[in-house]
C-alpha cells in the first residue's frame, strides 16, 4: 500500500505499507538503485537495494512503513526549516499516515539522532533503534563542523584537491572497502547543505547525556566507524564506534542495549546483511 503524508513545511512524501503487526518506521528508499548507481554502490560493498531488503527482512513479521525521508530533504531542501522539532513532527506525520498509533523506529546516521529527538518529543515510541550514531556523547560539534565546512563549499565552490601520486587501489567490486570522505566530490548544492547546518546548529545545546527514556532502546555501530575529515571539510574526527564503546557502561546502565560490530566501518555496518541479524531479534523479542 502506498499513501502520502504532509510534512512540516506543506510538502508531501510518499510512504510505503508493508506487512501486518507491530509498526516499524524505516526511514529507508524503498526503491532499488538501477544502472550506474547501482554499480558503484556495489564496487562499495554497499547493497543497491539496501531499503528494499531491509523491509524484506520485516514485513512478514512487522507493519513496516518505509519512507525515502533523506532522498526527500535532499530533492526538497529545507534551509530554515530542518530543525529537530521539525524533524520529530516530520516522523510523527508518516506515523499519522499510516495510522500507526505506537510504532517502533529505526534510523541510521543522522536519522539515528533524529530517533532519539522523536524520542524525547513522544510517548508513542514502542521501540527505538538507533545505528552508526551514539546516543551517549555524541559527536554534535564535530559535525556542526563538517555541515558549516560543507555549506561554505556549496557558497564558494573550491577546487577539489590534486590526487596523490599513487593513490590507494579502491575497493574491489563487491568488498566493503573504507570510504574515502576526504576525497569526496562537493556535489550538494547551497540549500541541501544549509539545512543540516540548521539541524547542527539547533543541537548545538543539546546534551544525550541527560535524556532518559523509557521505550526499549538499542544502538549499535561498527568498532572502526572512525571519520577523519581533512581541512577542507572541517578538520575533525567523527568518532561513532569509539563513542559507542568507551561509553557502553554508561549506556547499559541507562537501559540500552548495545552492539558494537567488530570491524566494520561507518558504510558497512549500515548493510541489511549486517542490521537485520541484530535488528530482527530484537524487534521480536521487544514487541512480539
Amino acid at each position: 500500500m502506498t499513501i502520502e503524508a504532509t510534512l512540516h513545511d506543506g510538502n508531501t512524501i510518499e510512504v510505503e505499507v508493508h506487512g501486518s503487526g507491530p509498526a516499524v518506521l524505516l526511514p529507508v528508499d524503498p526503491r532499488p538503485a538501477e544502472g550506474e548507481q547501482a554499480g558503484e554502490l556495489s564496487k562499495w560493498g554497499m547493497d543497491p537495494a539496501l531499503g528494499r531488503s531491509l523491509i524484506d527482512g520485516l514485513r512478514d513479521t512487522f507493519r513496516v512503513v518505509a519512507f525515502d525521508y533523506q532522498g526527500h530533504v535532499m530533492s526538497t531542501p529545507k534551509p530554515g526549516t530542518l530543525t529537530p522539532a521539525n524533524v520529530a513532527a516530520d516522523l510523527l506525520a508518516v506515523a499519522d499516515a499510516a495510522g500507526a498509533g505506537r510504532f517502533a523506529y529505526y534510523g541510521y546516521s543522522w536519522l539515528a539522532l533524529s530517533g532519539l529527538q522523536l524520542a524525547t518529543r513522544t510517548d508513542r515510541l514502542s521501540a527505538l533503534v538507533m545505528g552508526g550514531f551514539p546516543p551517549y556523547g555524541g559527536p554534535y560539534a564535530e559535525m556542526l563542523r563538517v555541515t558549516e565546512a560543507t555549506y561554505a563549499m556549496a557558497v564558494t565552490p573550491q577546487p577539489a584537491p590534486e590526487p596523490a601520486p599513487e593513490p590507494a587501489p579502491a575497493a574491489e567490486p563487491g568488498t566493503a572497502g573504507e570510504y574515502d570522505w576526504s576525497s569526496a566530490e562537493m556535489t550538494l548544492g547551497v540549500e541541501q547543505t544549509r539545512q543540516f547546518v540548521t539541524l547542527y546548529e539547533a543541537l548545538r545545546g543539546f546534551d544525550d547525556r541527560t535524556v532518559r527514556l523509557s521505550c526499549p532502546r538499542l544502538c549499535f555501530a561498527g568498532s572502526a566507524d572512525e571519520i577523519d575529515y581533512d581541512e577542507r571539510w572541517g578538520g575533525v574526527r567523527v568518532s561513532i564506534g569509539g563513542t559507542l564503546a568507551r561509553h557502553r557502561a554508561e549506556l547499559e546502565t541507562l537501559g540500552w542495549d548495545v552492539a558494537v560490530l567488530d570491524g566494520l566501518d561507518h558504510m558497512s555496518a549500515m548493510q541489511p546483511a549486517n542490521v537485520l541479524p541484530i535488528l530482527r531479534p530484537w524487534l521480536e523479542k521487544t514487541l512480539l
